[in-house]
């Protein structure tokens, strides 16, 4: 038998998804069944799966081989090197973070200390604001990613409830999201909205840009306004109505004018400006929310940016709306 007691970052989870966080290594089936079968209580009595967890409750499991997934290990935080977080704003709920580029947001199996997640981690086990040892499900999170030879804003959540507010408003788009981006020639119209499908290749790790809907792609939609011009590139700045993999980087390419600097998406030799990465920054995010964000509501009509580490070479015409 496993007695765990539900603290405030776990409050208002499912049942189920609390027990598939805390026991990792237990198959669904297996927790579905438990249930089921009463050998999973909420606080002494049967219940059911999608009933919401409150601070306070106590879960009892029945299982013999139930093993809540092991804490982290704390000498972990001191071996991660500090990565020199640049916070652009904190409060008692969210960080944000301005991202350099090069740096992952999320492991990807071959470097687990050296990304954003893991320094945001470290951070505030410093500072005293996170302990694992007091968490069954809970880590402080990333709400939005961006690839990692992108640089920008990223939010972080510091605890649960932020964490679904913010994903919440994000699904709901209420969290305008700006880039900006050096692509080669003029894009015209000036102002505009690109507007396609989708679709990812997980072999070659890219996206493939279509014209209509089909199996598995997804509906992407972007709306740029070009800023300023130089004869050879312009710098454009973007706001994503969707947030799809590679979504600017393969609609600009589409377009016939791709972001300098991008591997994937462009002739490398073409790079005459020297870019390491591709020229593109999430630079701004707007809070603009339309329906209640609880204890998040103080964000509300708040906007933040971050200085942009590029610019075109020049002289450069300024366009105006």
């Amino acid at each position: 038998m496993t007695e765990i007691t539900v603290g405030k970052n776990d409050a208002g989870q499912r049942l189920d998804r609390f027990l598939r966080k805390t026991f990792s290594d237990l198959p669904v089936p297996l927790i579905q069944k438990a249930i089921r079968k009463k050998q999973i209580k909420l606080n002494g009595k049967k219940a059911a799966a999608d009933v919401r967890l409150a601070e306070g409750d106590i879960v009892t499991v029945y299982l013999s081989d139930a093993m809540p997934k092991s804490k982290t290990d704390k000498q972990s935080f001191s071996d991660i090197a500090d990565a020199g977080l640049c916070i652009i704003y904190e409060d008692r709920n969210i960080i944000l973070l301005d991202k350099p580029p090069g740096l992952l947001c999320h492991s990807n199996d071959q470097d687990e200390s050296n990304t954003l997640i893991a320094h945001v981690r470290t951070y505030l086990y410093q500072k005293g604001e996170y302990d694992p040892d007091m968490e069954n499900a809970f880590a402080p999170a990333l709400c939005n990613r961006i690839d990692r030879d992108t640089g920008g804003i990223v939010i972080a959540a510091k605890n649960a409830a932020s964490l679904r507010i913010i994903n919440e408003k994000i699904r709901k788009r209420e969290i305008d999201k700006f880039y900006l981006c050096i692509i080669s020639g003029l894009l015209e119209p000036l102002k505009g909205k690109l507007e396609c499908y989708i679709l990812r290749n997980m072999k070659t790790m890219r996206v493939e840009v279509l014209e209509r809907p089909f199996p598995g792609a997804k509906h992407a939609v972007t709306e740029y306004r070009t800023l300023a011009f130089d004869g050879r590139y312009s710098l454009v700045e973007c706001r994503l109505i969707t947030g799809r993999t590679h979504q600017i980087r393969a609609q600009m390419h589409h377009a016939g004018h791709p972001i300098v600097g991008d591997p994937k998406y462009t002739d490398s030799a073409k790079n005459d400006l020297g870019f390491k990465h591709q020229a593109l920054y999430s630079y701004k995010i707007k809070f603009d929310f339309r329906s209640d964000a609880g204890e998040l509501n103080y964000l509300n009509r708040k906007t933040f940016k971050v200085d942009v580490p590029f610019s075109l070479p020049g002289p450069v015409n300024r366009i105006k709306d």
